[in-house]
């Protein structure tokens, strides 16, 4: 039996976003063969576990649960504002079901200031670094992992080491999805019809699980419903969140535009419905077992082609019949095991005729149904927590960190446990302000889930020679520094001799 700490930086409240239903469901999936504690470095827990403990610390309570622990499970940017976990000399498990650089890429896209690069740059290296330190990493799809494998090789660990251990690399990193509840949702009170006024007990119902981050694309959404409207006068759509349930989180950007379209377009009230608040998590079920459909939008992106929709998953849970944007992971097991219909991104028209297709072919939605109960045992979290329950049985230092490589390879050897966080990556100069910094969840929301930890502040600048003195000599010590060093003045020298006039007067360097 191990000790383990799971930690995560969003609000442990009954209205949850991704990636605290992610920590408490590890932490309840750890919990029967483990002594775990689940924490939040947010001042927000009101929960208390079952089989596992429960808190929100400070930076000193912190410490104190890492000294406790034999197995930490971290997730987001809890190391940047924490470097002391990555420089533990436990075991260290990270959670990258979100892929931090893309998710930054995607929240700040149409922003121009030096602050989004700060971000950017920011969110890589502190993902960079979590996969250099971590003895065990957990990600969200196949397409994720081929994603970080490539990440993985390019810092140097795809070496001898982790490769003779185990050539498939699953020892190093494993898949471990959001996953379901063990039991089907159970309708235990009216939620929408007849409760919320404009919905009625007759309506077709779409329910959009979770937020309205501004990677997703209800705008799309709305206009093919005002178009379906017109056919089908009792359609309804329904959003079941707007307002993060963390109270430091401000309102989107594409909340606020998708209200907007929603009351120019006459449909706020008739045809669209909002909940501006959030709804519990353990509350979900009684909106989604009244639903007809599920929808889920999204925009083409790089974001959108590695994310995991986790919030989807409820419709899977809950046997809806879907309509999805395609580009992701989630889009093509909806296909491919008939969940439902999946569209171009940011075409309505062919939006409104998936929408109308399973409303009016009953037979079709009905098979829907049908392969959803079949398939949802598969992502139980009971099943897909197996990987993290394995490493936490016997947990492991990674054998290129025991025994690190020769400093003479060229991707130079993965840092000692001891080592200091990357030189790029500066403490905060104050407290961290609210905001988005992990869909998936997102919803990765988190794909499902919600954003991850919020955005960290921009790294303080520093010198760049400075840095590159510090990164060489973190990756390669003494010798690999001077060689660089000797390799830079030798290059210098060659430059002077260029530009210096020829016997003629001419200029080398335009030879």
């Amino acid at each position: 039996m191990s000790r383990a700490l799971v930690v995560t930086a969003d609000v442990l409240r009954p209205q949850m976003a991704g990636p605290a239903m992610r920590a408490w469901a590890l932490a309840h999936q750890l919990a029967p063969s483990n002594e775990v504690r689940l924490v939040t470095t947010s001042p927000y827990c009101e929960l208390d576990g079952e089989g596992f403990s429960t808190g929100a610390v400070d930076a000193a309570g912190l410490a104190e649960a890492e000294a406790w622990a034999d197995v930490l499970v971290l997730q987001g940017y809890v190391t940047h504002h924490h470097p002391f976990l990555a420089r533990s000399e436990k075991h260290i498990v990270f959670d990258v079901y979100d892929p931090l650089h893309l998710e930054t890429l995607a929240l700040t896209r149409g922003t121009v200031s030096q602050a989004r690069d700060d971000h950017v740059r920011l969110s890589v290296e502190t993902l960079n670094f979590q996969l250099r330190r971590a003895d065990f990493l957990i990600c969200a799809s196949e397409r994720q992992r081929d994603l970080f494998i490539g990440q993985l090789c390019a810092l140097g660990r795809a070496n001898p080491r982790t490769y003779d251990d185990d050539p498939t690399l699953r020892r190093l990193i494993d898949v471990v999805p959001f996953g379901l509840p063990d039991d089907p949702p159970r309708h235990r009170r009216p939620a929408l019809r007849g409760v919320v006024p404009g919905i009625g007990a007759d309506d077709d119902v779409l329910v959009w699980a979770g937020g309205v981050y501004d990677w997703f694309d209800p705008l799309t959404l709305v206009r093919a419903v005002g178009r379906l409207a017109r056919r089908r006068p009792g359609v309804r759509l329904y959003f079941m969140g707007l307002r993060h349930p963390n109270p430091d989180v401000p309102e989107m950007a594409m909340s606020t535009a998708t209200r907007a379209l929603a009351d120019e377009l006459g449909l706020t009230g008739r045809h669209v419905f909002f909940n501006e608040g959030w709804v519990a998590y353990a509350d979900r079920e009684n909106y989604l077992t009244e639903a007809t459909l599920g929808v889920t939008c999204h925009f083409a992106s790089a974001e959108t082609h590695f994310s995991f929709r986790t919030r989807a998953l409820d419709y899977l849970w809950a046997g809806l019949p879907m309509v999805t944007t395609e580009g992701d992971s989630f889009a093509d097991l909806v296909v491919e095991e008939g969940l439902g219909l999946s569209v171009p991104p940011e075409d309505p028209e062919a939006l409104e005729a998936a929408l109308a297709r399973l409303l009016e072919d009953h037979e079709l939605a009905e098979n829907c149904r049908r392969r959803a109960a079949a398939l949802r045992g598969r992502f139980r979290w009971s099943n897909v927590t197996k990987p993290l329950e394995e490493f936490c049985r016997s947990p492991r230092r990674a054998p290129d960190l025991v025994l690190p490589l020769p400093s003479g390879d060229l991707a130079g050897p993965a840092p000692a446990p001891s080592v200091a966080e990357p030189a790029q990556v500066a403490e905060p100069a104050g407290p961290a302000t609210a905001g988005p910094g992990g869909p998936a969840g997102r919803e990765g929301e988190e794909g499902p889930a919600g954003p991850q930890s919020e955005p960290p502040p921009a790294p303080r600048p520093r010198s760049g020679w400075l840095t590159a003195a510090r990164l060489a000599y973190e990756q390669g010590g003494p010798a690999r520094m001077a060689r660089r060093a000797a390799l830079a003045l030798a290059r210098r020298a060659a430059e002077r001799l260029e530009a210096a006039p020829g016997p003629e007067g001419t200029d080398r360097s335009r030879r």
